[in-house]
């Protein structure tokens, strides 16, 4: 009898968050009462088909075990991340390997992201579960897209087929483990898991989501994330 694949999902948090001006790395900012780390990882720790999640932490974080997640503990663990977001996911890949099925899904949501919806989260893992790659959450482009050099604008591009990747991004465990291996060894740039997974030739779908599900960069989109996060608690009431 086969197996249904499992979900897992991977929150790398090793980063410092240089652009916040902060003295503590951005993904322990308090917003709406809890960290922006809680709040990014309260949805996937909450969703049924999440069996696992793995936050991967730099080596000198203090913070972490100072967080309240004493009701999901048994759902949680945390390994040392690297030195690019790539290496973190990569180390979380490899701490969970073992017991990972070739078809299991695995789910990377930026740290920094704290409006995530569970509307959205579903919408993801249902339409992910069925496909051979696996896919991203994002959101056409709306403003006017201009190509620029230095601080003159060279063209406008067409926008009609343009995305904004946001996380979760998901993907069938053995593609986006040779993904990150790969591009790590060839020394491709990748900004995302997709554009790993991209390297190789395969063709992620996109799961249309929310604006709400903004990352948090700069001081001001505290402010902006609060106001979601509230937005959030309405729509979902």
């Amino acid at each position: 009898m086969s197996v249904s694949p499992q979900c897992w999902a991977i929150i790398p948090a090793a980063g410092t968050g240089q652009r916040m001006a902060s003295s503590i790395p951005k993904q322990y900012l308090p917003i709406d009462g809890k960290t922006i780390l809680e709040h990014a990882a309260y949805p996937l720790l909450e969703h049924a088909s999440i069996y696992q999640v793995i936050v991967a932490l730099n080596i000198n974080d203090n913070h972490f075990s100072q967080l309240d997640f004493t009701d999901k503990k048994q759902k949680l663990r945390n390994v040392v991340g690297g030195e690019t977001r790539a290496h973190s996911v990569l180390n979380a890949l490899e701490s969970i390997k073992e017991e990972m099925k070739p078809d299991d899904f695995v789910l990377v949501h930026d740290a920094a992201r704290p409006c995530l919806s569970y509307m959205d989260l579903d919408r993801l893992i249902e339409t992910c579960m069925s496909h051979d790659v696996g896919g991203i959450l994002a959101m056409h482009a709306t403003d006017t897209l201009k190509r620029a050099e230095g601080n003159q604008i060279l063209s406008t591009l067409n926008r009609e087929n343009i995305w904004r990747a946001f996380t979760p991004q998901m993907f069938k465990f053995t593609i986006l483990y040779q993904a990150l291996q790969n591009a790590l060894q060839e020394q491709i740039v990748i900004t995302d898991e997709a554009s790993a997974v991209e390297s190789l030739g395969y063709r992620p779908c996109i799961v249309e989501g929310s604006s709400l599900n903004i990352k948090v960069t700069c001081p001001e989109d505290l402010t902006i994330a609060e106001m979601y996060l509230n937005l959030n608690k309405r729509l979902s009431t």
